[in-house]
Order: C-alpha cells, then structure tokens, then sequence
C-alpha cells in the first residue's frame, strides 16, 4: 500500500541480453509497474479515510511511523497480530466478490488483539498476485478500509506485490498484520479464571474465514454452483452468500474489558470452539457450553446435513459464536450489558469448572448431541 510493486526495478531496468525481446524488460516478463503505480494511487484515498490519532506519516515512504504517546498511552505493551483468509479467497474468486474477504483479512487480526484486551492502532496488509488487476484489488483494499473503519485502527502502509510464475494470472493470495497497545497491568489472559465463571458468546455471521477448505469440498462433492442459489439461503448465491465477512468484536470487547469484569476472552478461530476457548483457561478448568444457548446459523444446519458430525463441527468452525468472554459471576451481568450493541447478540452460553484432568478443556452439550472429550 504504501510502497508500490514488489519488484523495485523500474520498466528500463530491464536486463540487456542478446534474444531478450525489447532489451528484456520488466513488463515482458509478466510486471506491469503502471499498474502498480495506479493502483497505489486508487487505494491512498481508502487508506487515508483511516487516519486515527497517532498516524504520524503518510503513505509512500519506506516504514510507517506511529505516536503512541499521541494516541494517549502512558506506559503500553504492544500486542502484535497476523493473519490470513485462507482457501476463502478462492470462493471470492470464483463468486467474482472481493470486497468482503478485506474485512475477513482485517478482523482476523483484530480480533485476536482485543482478545488480550488490546486496542488496535494500526494495520499493513500484504497482496500478492499472479497479475495484478487494479479493480479487483481496489475492492479488496475498500473492504480492508472498511474492516479498519469498524476496528478505530488506520491503515498505514502495505505491499502489493506481482508474482508471475509464482501465482496463476489473477490468483491472489492476502496476509494482515496489526498492532494495538493495552495499558501495562490491563493485558488479558484468562489465568484468574476459577470456577463458577460465567462463559458470554457473541454471535457469528456465519463461518467468517475458517474451514472453506472443507467448505469447498462439500460443494465440490454434492457438485453446487457457486452462482446457484445458496441451499441455506436461497435469495442469494451460494458464493456470496458464503461470503459473509467475519464480525469485528473490537468495540463490545473493549467495553466489555472496561468494566474490569473480564477474566479473558477467546477468538473462535481456525480449531473451532474446541481448540480456542481452553487457551483462555487455565489448567484444570473446563467450559462446558450449552449449544441450544445460541442460535444456530442455517449455514452451519446445512454443513452438519451434509454429514459432518458435531465434534468434527465444533473443532473447525465457530458454529455461530465467534467471540467468547470469560466473566466473573458477580459481573456477569455488567459485562453483558457492554457486549450487548449492534455488532452481535451476547448471550450466556456456559460457565466454567473443574477439569478432570490436568488440561484446560471444554465440554459442549447439545451440538448434535452431547459432545465431550
């Protein structure tokens, strides 16, 4: 974003050997540096609508700086995030949707700051490509603006970056990376968790960017259009409509952390419920989960009906709850109250006991029957 194609060579610099067509220059081998330049000039607009307090420098130089002191930190750690979107972006691809998946790249990222209580400050991403086609990638950096807008962070810089050979024509692949600060002290990690805690869940959007790899083998196997009606959503395309963009938790999660109710959040990631909400536990504690506490997203119903069973569900997706917070019982209801808004539906969903083992695990009853390790 902020610097322009990956490949620094200019159009001139082309190697000058006997045979090479034009004196071998760079665009003949498959980098159009024109390109680049226009599309870094169609997205600075996106990225400056982003602007937050601390951003001390523009997009275009070699780094981006940030003020921590201007955006009213007294003594932060930071808290570093990266990510990706995964076999996702194959279904955008094929759906010819690229606006959605930015958001995905965003709240990938910012997620798993607030989950330690962090504030995101700012976000770079990364876009590599076979070809770069400056309308798709514009759409792609909208939906990242728009992911940042939702999270308070600025974008600040980025690379594009045109790989031919590496990647087939248009086939892109994307990575995000974040930064946010917590006050020292303020860090989440769910180590004071005891039992009797109460387990809060904030409501999905569907399956945000996890699991498409055996999405996509579903509709491979029953043979389904992307283009044909969704059969969990038949006003839509099954493409779009797989394409609903994960949920950013920043702004409940940080109200809810606000009212020092929170002993840690989990972000319901790759490893589904299974593999994410232990790591907010400490050892010899269990959440045990109540799944008809939730609504369960059509999408997920038509997934289990193709014959996916419920622990093979729960330890890939988030079955319809994305976030979890871990909340002392005699705060349980104020911090409901500030997860409570128009980003998701907060909702009681288990609580915490003892394990019987020595590991922190889960229990979930009623997702498609009694799941317990």
């Amino acid at each position: 974003m902020g610097a322009a194609i990956y490949h620094s060579p200019s159009e001139e610099e082309g190697i000058s050997q006997k045979g090479h067509k034009n004196g071998g220059r760079y665009k003949d081998a498959g980098v159009d540096i024109e390109a680049g330049n226009a599309f870094v000039e169609a997205i600075k607009p996106l990225a400056e609508a982003t602007k937050r307090p601390g951003v001390a420098s523009d997009l275009g130089g070699f780094g981006a700086l940030f003020d921590l002191k201007e955006a009213g930190y007294e003594d932060p750690i930071l808290v570093a995030a990266t990510d990706g979107v995964g076999t996702k972006v194959l279904v955008a691809e094929a759906a010819g949707h690229h606006d959605a998946i930015g958001v995905d790249l965003v709240a990938m990222c910012v997620n798993d700051l607030v989950a330690q209580g962090a504030e995101p400050l700012f976000f770079l991403d990364y876009l590599a490509t076979g070809k770069l086609d400056v309308e798709a990638g514009r759409d792609l950096v909208a939906g990242i603006a728009e992911g940042c807008r939702q999270a308070g962070c600025a974008l600040i810089g980025g690379e594009t970056a045109e790989m031919p050979g590496l990647y087939e024509q248009s086939r892109y692949d994307l990575a995000g990376f974040a930064v946010g600060a917590v006050e020292r002290g303020r860090v989440l990690t769910g180590e004071t968790a005891k039992p009797g805690d109460v387990i809060l869940g904030l409501t999905s959007s569907g399956l945000h960017a996890n699991g498409f790899s055996l999405v996509r083998r579903v509709v491979e196997d029953l043979r389904l259009d992307y283009a044909a009606p969704a059969p969990f959503d038949p006003e839509r395309g099954l493409g779009r409509a797989l394409l609903d963009p994960t949920r950013i938790y920043v702004q409940p999660c940080l109200a809810a952390a606000a009212t020092g109710g929170v002993r840690g959040f989990a972000h319901i990631t790759g490893g589904g419920l299974v593999e994410n909400i232990p790591r907010a536990l400490p050892k010899g504690l269990t959440a045990v989960l109540d799944a008809d506490a939730w609504p369960f997203a059509t999408v997920f119903g038509w997934l289990m009906g193709t014959g996916i069973e419920g622990h093979e569900m729960a330890r890939t997706f988030n079955c319809g709850i994305g976030m979890v917070a871990i909340a002392a019982a005699d705060r349980a209801d104020e911090v409901l109250d500030a997860l409570t808004g128009p980003v998701a539906l907060a909702l009681r969903i288990g609580a915490v006991e003892e394990a019987e083992g020595e590991d922190a695990g889960i229990a979930i009853d009623n997702l498609d029957s009694t799941w317990r390790p």
